[in-house]
């Protein structure tokens, strides 16, 4: 899933909403068998309505060459994890099952386990298609019994962003390119003595942002130690915090410890994102930002912050591995799929809907208007799609070096963990050492005691 800032809404409202999706859902197609019912989830904000036009789209086409076949669309308007509580309802049972659902593919395993998806190898290995998909996107949807439960339609990925004329005052190149960890806090270094008052790098970190920390703060310095991982899928086991689990929180720990990074309380609080996308970045009070791909759209297409200029004045950079060691890069990626639930009633007119949304053209459609990293290699190569924003080619070309969450049940409270611990060095209350011991010690209870040890 895509770790991007989203409006929250007020318990009361998300749960009228709710409420109002289970009276209102539900497969009431009388079990036809020439009708699709696909469930998906709606915006909350109501301005943001490409999504709908999209599959509106789509349903027109697959209705006009499929005559006799019908495409009922669901929409459900609520917040992810409301929507994937819905969802998992509707699931359940036969009687309110769609027959395909919009999975967040960080959902996927723990929706296998409780018996709510099919698996789709039998019809995707007929699928001239399925070739296309890189092979990273394709692991997002497979499951640890080694089937895949979902066709993905776009990811996203992270690496540094970086104001080149903070980096001209600073004697910084325009073209920057580090080649290990130690380039990037040099160049942070730089920047906070030839350029004061501006903060020099931010990495997400602790509890408040949540898994804007541990995706793009923790998990991308995790995994570009080439050490430990944080699941063992050999053993089914979670990895403790070894040598790169010390080493990444001491990173964050060295970023704050030296003031490199944002006032600590700043760093720490949930709006964090939002003031590096709408404020820091667009008024130049922000050198280097280890973020995401889909930064732009809050500066074009009246955005939350419309600056025309900052395809001009920001640069990307690929976040380097820790030494430079092979493959050289890392990213982390999020997304969604398309999956079949286990109860479905029309599973095999569901993936011929499926196919629809996936013909080049549709794919293609789909990324430029969603501002999605392309997971086709035809797309990634579309004139249409690399001329949809500035930077999607530089971030395309990352989704060859990235890495996914463990999309497993228990992760939510392993990310919590890890929060926790890096909160401990960001504040300086724990050493690196000491915040793995403390992330050791949650990790055995919530996994009651199913660990390798490093």
């Amino acid at each position: 899933m895509p770790v991007r800032p989203t409006a929250p809404l007020a318990l009361t409202i998300a749960v009228t909403t709710l409420a109002a999706a289970l009276t209102a859902c539900g497969n009431d197609s009388g079990g036809d068998p020439d009708t699709v019912e696909v469930v998906y989830n709606r915006s909350t904000d109501n301005k943001i309505r490409f999504k709908d036009a999209y599959l509106e789209a789509a349903k027109r086409q697959f209705e006009k060459e499929n005559p006799g076949k019908k495409v009922k669309l669901v929409p459900i308007q609520a917040p992810d994890n409301d929507y994937a509580t819905k969802a998992q309802q509707m699931m359940r049972s036969p009687k309110t099952a769609p027959d395909l659902v919009y999975e967040d593919t960080f959902r996927i395993n723990s929706d296998i386990k409780a018996g709510y998806l099919r698996p789709l190898d039998d019809k995707l290995a007929g699928w001239d298609q399925w070739d296309q998909f890189v092979d990273t996107a394709k692991a997002a949807a497979k499951a640890e019994d080694g089937k895949t439960y979902g066709v993905p339609d776009g990811t996203d990925t992270r690496g540094l962003w970086f104001n080149k004329e903070i980096f001209a005052k600073a004697g910084l190149p325009a073209d920057w390119q580090p080649k290990n960890w130690a380039e990037i806090l040099d160049a942070a270094r730089t920047v906070k003595e030839k350029v004061p008052g501006v903060v020099p790098l931010n990495v997400y970190t602790g509890k408040g942002p949540g898994e804007a920390a541990v995706m793009q703060g923790f998990e991308m310095l995790l995994y570009g130690t080439g050490e430990d991982p944080l699941y063992d899928p050999g053993t089914r086991k979670w990895v403790t915090g070894g040598q790169g689990f010390k080493d990444a929180l001491d990173f964050v720990g060295t970023v704050y410890k030296e003031k490199l990074g944002p006032d600590v309380s700043d760093a720490l609080d949930p709006n964090v994102g939002t003031r590096v996308a709408t404020e820091w970045f667009p008024e130049g009070k922000l050198a280097i930002s280890l973020d995401g791909s889909w930064m732009g759209q809050n500066w074009i297409n009246k955005g939350p912050k419309e600056w025309p200029e900052w395809s001009e004045k920001l640069g990307q950079a690929p976040m380097p591995t820790q030494h430079g060691q092979a493959p050289g890069k890392v990213s982390m990626s999020g997304g969604w799929a398309w999956s079949v639930p286990a109860k479905a009633e029309n599973p095999d007119l569901a993936f011929e809907f499926v196919k629809t949304l996936q013909t080049r053209q549709n794919a293609t459609r789909w990324c430029v208007v969603g501002a999605q990293i392309a997971v086709r290699k035809d797309v990634a190569a579309d004139p249409r799609y690399l001329r949809s924003m500035p930077g999607i080619e530089f971030f395309t070309g990352l989704v060859q070096y990235t890495h996914y969450r463990p999309a497993l049940p228990v992760y939510p409270q392993v990310s919590t963990a890890i929060g926790e611990a890096m909160e401990q060095v960001t504040t300086g209350d724990a050493s690196a050492a000491d915040a793995a011991k403390s992330y050791d010690e949650q990790l055995r209870t919530i996994t009651d005691g199913a660990v390798v040890s490093k």
